[in-house]
């Protein structure tokens, strides 16, 4: 998914305004996969394929199950879901865990164009009941009309079909049911039509390749019975066609555009609508929507308006007009050549520096396929650009632009991917009223976008340790003092100076370089960066400047960061990099993470404020009168407040990479308010620290390990029988020889039997890697300074290191490492995360990793199915155990081994990360002895 910046709209809908869809929601439901991104192929009742038509009409939903566009399978069927309404959860409704996804929903009780729901077959003849390539399906509720497309014909039910592959009433653009071949053009003749419709007694077929739209002004009872009225042509065996379109400019410097749009023909028409008043046509070959005013009464009326092109002569995909670069769109030059740009907000300068545009944006168009009138305003799948156009007023102009986009998160990008908040090449619509229906042709799938109260922004769904995972860099001083010698921090191009003094110390020069950027554009500090200063204790310690970005998330890494001295300076100073670095998604989560669900600036989730207690048992999935959905599975709720809601995302999401997001409310006047679903990404591991509340910068919740005294052994290489692996205690010798079917695993657990005879330590094994932490039994600062050593015998293939050379670090054991009570290096110490994954039981048929149900103080260590490391100042942090934590949902203590060449420092910075995702950046204090 591509990055970008998005301006979000902080208004509340409410559900009288019709149009107000959210630019980025996701789909509330998903038909015909069993989630929403399963892409099953194995069609059934509740499978589908690659459809690309769907209507609505009496309490049933209409698939055309099939396609043109090369998207498999294609399956030649029309499905049919009567009573559909017992099928969907309403928006207000509580969903109950019912299924592995609740609003995966939709059962076919009737298919047409197959003998069963298992069949999807091609067929070779033209029947009375078979299909070839159905494209697209009307109904008014009463009438069925289904555009047979290979069979050059429309096929209508008079009644809604009741049973399998019942055969059609009457057929339009053949004489019979068994002829399916392409006439020559009259007002009966039919060649590959794409699109029906059926509206106050009227009938419209868009007859694709003949380029023209038919009209029948009673919906026909008779076999081929003749249109009324064309347009796209000026009669019935007219057929022109005017082929693509090409851009020209002549020698008189003029610019020509060479093609046969205009505002009474169309190329390759593939679908027709009307609102009873409006008429809409899919242009698909022209790359635009017609709009007639008023419904047409006379052969190849012109349209009066239409979008996707700048006027009616245009004609090409995504028109927004990249112009020569010696031309500046908008504005006559010098040859008198004046450009119209539908793409009005610019996207940077050419070399010439004029003005450039970008080629897509939501005014353009890309082979749309469907427009559908949505209560007063108008909806247009934009199929090339794998999304769905909303303009809220039905356009009067052309070259309208739209109010919202579903699909994407922005007017300027392409996703196109199987998350719940994306579409790929999105087909026919439909509208019952409350929901819109889109066929999401390449992902298999209908999605259904529901209209809501409440507006969750986009990424609303984060992870509650890590709210935004923030960029970061530091500037180094060092050196010695010189007065006069100029320091320079310089944050994306702009300069901040300190002279410095000859009472000067370093900490004196961080200071100044804080409070430079701190008081720049008067007083409210850089726009990019938040800064401090990094002091240490002692003399010889380097000090730094922080930079933490104040753009959340990956953009905060285009942040520039550079650090210069003035000639001949004795004090130095060096940036950590060229770019602030660390920025992360946080909205990015692994199963069982504990999310925060934010509210838009400005409104509320709920009246509500609950906290659960999850020592009492499971959390409860109502608190407050709030309900958290994730894909419909109702979720574990910590607690709610008006602006925030935190809640355990399932671990039964596993299987998937996107889910939706939605929160319903029973507020306290007794309404019930939902908000409109989200997406979330679904990814194996993305770890983040619990952090100290108010803290800034933000310090982590690191805690001391142990009471006693500890030391860290590491058994590695491999296994070599008469190998001889030794650990001493003082001047205590235990030696293993390993045998024959030693695994690393087994030789580290026999010296671990071997230490536990020791006098003064125990030995227990680490929770991750062959690692063996050796323990002293007298508690407190009596047990530090056991000497440690770790040898392998001559030429032997195990490696023996002691990562500890004695014992040390006692301390209180769950005691908050603070400044008053640092951490050491070598010590253990412990911090509380989330997001880690679904982990791994040494009890791999303990089911105890239940959603929403706290972690048995009595259960076994757990691992992380994604390898976990850990990075503290610089240095790598030995990850000794990453377990669920026992009393908590979805929390887990990550147990670290500081390096023991870790520096005095009150900031010293934290990470812990699996795979690509790095978590938040956190800090805590630390004494060098």
């Amino acid at each position: 998914m591509k990055c970008i910046s998005v301006i979000l709209l902080y208004t509340a809908v409410s559900s009288a305004q019709i149009a107000n869809f959210t630019t980025g929601q996701a789909a509330r439901l998903v038909i015909g996969q069993t989630t929403f991104t399963s892409q099953n192929t194995n069609s059934s009742d509740s499978v589908i394929g690659a459809p690309s038509g769907v209507a609505y009409g009496g309490n049933t939903l209409f698939v055309a199950d099939s396609n043109l566009i090369g998207a498999l399978p294609s399956n030649n069927r029309v499905l049919v879901y009567s009573n559909l309404s017992s099928m969907l959860p309403a928006p207000t409704a509580a969903l109950q865990y019912n299924s592995k996804c609740p609003v995966c929903v939709g059962t076919a009780t009737v298919v047409l164009g197959q003998p069963n729901f298992l069949s999807t077959v091609q067929p070779l003849t033209a029947t009375q009941n078979n299909l070839s390539a159905p494209t697209a399906i009307a109904s008014d509720g009463v009438h069925v009309a289904v555009a047979d497309t290979n069979n050059n014909r429309v096929l209508i039910w008079n009644r809604i079909p009741t049973v399998n592959d019942q055969p059609a009433d009457v057929v339009l653009g053949q004489p019979n049911f068994i002829s399916n071949t392409v006439l020559a053009p009259s007002a009966s003749s039919l060649r590959g039509p794409q699109g029906v419709w059926i509206q106050n007694g009227k009938l419209y077929i868009a007859d694709t390749q003949n380029n023209r739209i038919l009209v029948w002004n009673q919906i026909p009872t008779a076999n081929n019975a003749p249109a009324n009225l064309v347009l796209g042509q000026p009669n019935f065996t007219t057929v022109s066609n005017p082929g693509l379109t090409s851009v020209c400019c002549t020698t008189g410097g003029t610019i020509e555009l060479i093609n046969g749009a205009s505002a009474n023909t169309m190329f390759n028409p593939v679908s027709v609508t009307t609102d009873g008043t409006h008429l809409f046509v899919a242009d698909l070959g022209y790359n635009r929507i017609l709009i007639w005013n008023s419904l047409p009464t006379k052969n190849q009326q012109p349209a009066d308006t239409e979008i996707g092109q700048v006027d009616m002569n245009g004609a090409i995909p995504d028109n927004g007009y990249t112009v020569p670069a010696d031309l500046s769109p908008g504005v006559a030059n010098t040859n008198g050549i004046e450009f119209p740009v539908m793409c009005t907000v610019s996207d940077g300068v050419d070399s010439n520096g004029y003005a450039t545009y970008p080629a897509v944006c939501n005014s353009t168009l890309s082979f749309p396929r469907f427009a559908l009138a949505v209560g007063n305003s108008l909806a247009v799948a934009d199929s090339g650009n794998d999304r769905v156009l909303i303009y809220n007023t039905i356009p009067t102009s052309n070259a309208a632009s739209a109010d919202t986009i579903l699909g994407e998160i922005g007017g300027e990008v392409d996703q196109a991917t199987d998350a719940v908040d994306s579409m790929s090449t999105p087909g026919q619509m439909a509208w019952d009223g409350t929901n819109l229906y889109v066929t999401d042709t390449y992902n298999r799938r209908v999605n259904v976008y529901t209209l809501a109260t409440t507006i969750l922004p986009y990424q609303a769904v984060r992870n509650a340790a890590n709210l935004n995972i923030t960029a970061s860099a530091t500037v180094t001083i060092g050196g010695t003092i010189a007065s006069g010698n100029v320091i320079t921090i310089t944050i994306d191009n702009v300069n901040y100076n300190y002279t410095v003094t000859a009472t000067d110390t370093l900490d004196d020069v961080v200071i100044g370089l804080t409070q430079a950027i701190q008081q720049t554009n008067g007083g409210v500090g850089d726009p990019n960066v938040m800064v401090t200063a990094n002091i240490l204790t002692g003399t010889t310690d380097p000090e730094q400047v922080v930079l933490t970005s104040l753009i959340p998330g990956v953009l905060g890494n285009n942040v520039t960061v550079s650090a210069s001295t003035s000639s001949g300076s004795t004090v130095t100073a060096s940036a950590s990099g060229a770019n602030l670095t660390g920025g992360g998604d946080a909205a990015n989560l692994a199963p069982g993470t504990v999310a925060s669900i934010l509210a838009n600036p400005g409104t509320t989730l709920t009246d509500q404020t609950a906290t659960a207690n999850p020592s009492q048992g499971p959390l409860p999935t109502t608190l407050g009168g709030v309900s958290v959905y994730f894909n419909g599975i109702p979720s574990p709720i910590y607690s709610v407040s008006p602006t925030m809601i935190d809640a355990q995302i399932p671990w039964e999401v596993n299987d998937t990479t996107s889910i939706n997001a939605y929160v319903r409310a029973v507020l306290g006047n007794g309404t019930i308010a939902t908000t409109t679903p989200v997406a979330v990404t679904v990814v194996p591991a993305n770890p983040g620290i619990y952090t100290q509340a108010g803290s800034n910068p933000p310090q982590g919740l690191v805690y001391h390990a142990s009471s006693h005294a500890t030391g860290l052994v590491s058994v590695d290489g491999s296994v070599n029988p008469s190998d001889v692996a030794t650990i001493m205690i003082r001047d205590r010798t235990y030696n293993y020889t390993v045998q024959a079917g030693d695994t690393l695993d087994s030789i580290r657990d026999n010296l671990i039997v071997l230490l536990n005879q020791d006098p003064e330590v125990s030995a227990v094994a680490a929770g991750v890697f062959d690692r063996i932490i050796i323990t002293a039994l007298v508690a407190g600062p009596a047990g530090d300074n056991i000497p440690i050593q770790a040898t392998a015998s001559s030429g032997a293939d195990v490696v023996m290191t002691a990562f500890t050379q004695q014992t040390c670090c006692a301390n209180v054991a769950g005691a908050l490492v603070t400044n008053e009570n640092p951490a050491l290096p070598n010590e253990f110490v412990y911090l509380i995360a989330t997001g880690l994954g679904l982990p791994v039981l040494t009890d791999v048929n303990s089911p105890l990793i239940v959603t929403g149900v706290p972690y048995p103080a009595s259960g076994p260590v757990t691992a992380p199915a994604q390898s976990l490391n850990s990075i503290a100042s610089g240095s790598t942090a030995d990850v000794l155990q990453s377990t669920l934590m026992p009393g908590g949902v979805g929390t887990f203590i990550v147990l670290l081994h500081l390096n023991g060449s870790i520096a005095t420092n009150q900031t010293t910075s934290l990470t812990i990360a699996q795979n690509t995702y790095v978590s938040n950046i956190v800090y805590f204090p630390v004494v060098a002895q």
